[in-house]
């Protein structure tokens, strides 16, 4: 396979090198030895991201893989798991193994199948003694996530999008075109499979990609998805520092009591509205809140019990939590009283 990505001049193309380039400068600094796998749906990114892989990571010592995950939402998904197995093997991963799994319903068709995707990848590291994940995310996916953020009407750390590296999940494609890994298939003869759910206009991710962005493009120019993706860069950046100033306060700001989760009225009034609410997320989230129905709108309710308090009995908040002002704290928790 190796000369089918080298130009007549017998340079590399271009395209293929790119691929390489992002996953060596993810890897970069891994101990010798380290295992780490590939997520691998069989499509044009993972597929390109995989080639990239097998060939880079022997490179720096490091021991490569693949994980294939079956979500089982299509007749011959067990058919398009196997293809894409094989084709992981015959790059030259190795373990390569398909993970069956079952999509719930919570959180909607993507939301589900994301979760069971991300658990999977999970069982499959704990199991094979991986350290890392690589995850075949591109910059269009990106530019994508901050427009779906925007339109959600969500904070700065949703329209930061995707993280490169957070745990043990490694996203080396984040700055790569979605156009150059189809190009790198294909000068690396690849066979990618094209998911029919990319295509299926019910998902709000298919409208932004097909509909969405190509009219920002027409009316604002070409640049849209590059300066998209710049800007969730530049929103992390400052977002992971005010997660940590917030974290600093919430050492001094909350208490567990009495089965409540208790902020502090006096240290919470007196800090910026953006460390504040982070603080006042955290307090709902460890009293019982998931994070996924916790909205800005819950947050920022409570957040009057502090700045503007004017007799509120209580807020009611996801999963049966309340949050109520009493004394000098705010009390959120399943069976708080006024």
């Amino acid at each position: 396979m190796e000369e089918l990505v080298e130009h007549r001049r017998g340079r590399l193309h271009p395209a293929v090198a790119r691929t390489r380039e992002a996953v060596r400068t993810a890897l970069a600094g891994l101990p010798q030895g380290t295992a780490v796998l590939v997520a691998c749906s069989g499509g044009t990114d993972s597929l390109a991201l995989a080639a990239a892989t097998a060939f880079e990571a022997p490179k720096l010592g490091l021991r490569a893989g693949a994980v294939i995950v079956d979500h089982g939402l299509q007749a011959d998904s067990a058919h398009i798991a196997a293809t894409a197995a094989e084709q992981c093997r015959t790059l030259g991963l190795d373990p390569v193994q398909v993970r069956p799994v079952t999509v719930g319903t919570e959180g909607g068709p993507e939301g589900a199948a994301r979760t069971a995707r991300y658990d999977a990848l999970r069982d499959a590291a704990d199991e094979l003694a991986a350290d890392v994940v690589l995850l075949a995310h591109t910059r269009d996916d990106q530019a994508e996530t901050v427009l779906l953020g925007l339109g959600r009407g969500s904070g700065a750390r949703s329209l930061a999008g995707m993280a490169p590296a957070v745990g043990l999940l490694r996203r080396p494609l984040l700055d790569v075109p979605r156009a150059t890994t189809a190009a790198a298939c294909i000068a690396s003869g690849l066979r990618p499979w094209h998911d029919p759910h990319n295509d299926d206009p019910q998902y709000t991710r298919v409208r932004v990609r097909h509909e969405v962005l190509p009219i920002l493009e027409e009316a604002l120019g070409p640049g849209v998805v590059e300066a998209l993706a710049r800007t969730a860069g530049l929103l992390r950046a400052d977002a992971d520092a005010l997660d940590q100033l917030a974290a600093d306060v919430a050492e001094t700001a909350l208490s567990r009591a009495e089965g409540e989760v208790r902020g502090d009225l006096g240290v919470l009034a007196g800090e910026p509205t953006a460390v504040r609410t982070r603080v006042l997320r955290q307090a709902a989230l460890e009293a019982g809140c998931r994070a996924t129905d916790l909205t800005a709108g819950h947050v920022a309710a409570v957040d009057a019990l502090v700045t503007d308090w004017r007799g509120q009995r209580w807020i009611d908040l996801p999963q049966g939590v309340r949050a109520v002002r009493k004394g000098g704290f705010i009390a959120l928790g399943p069976d708080v009283t006024g």
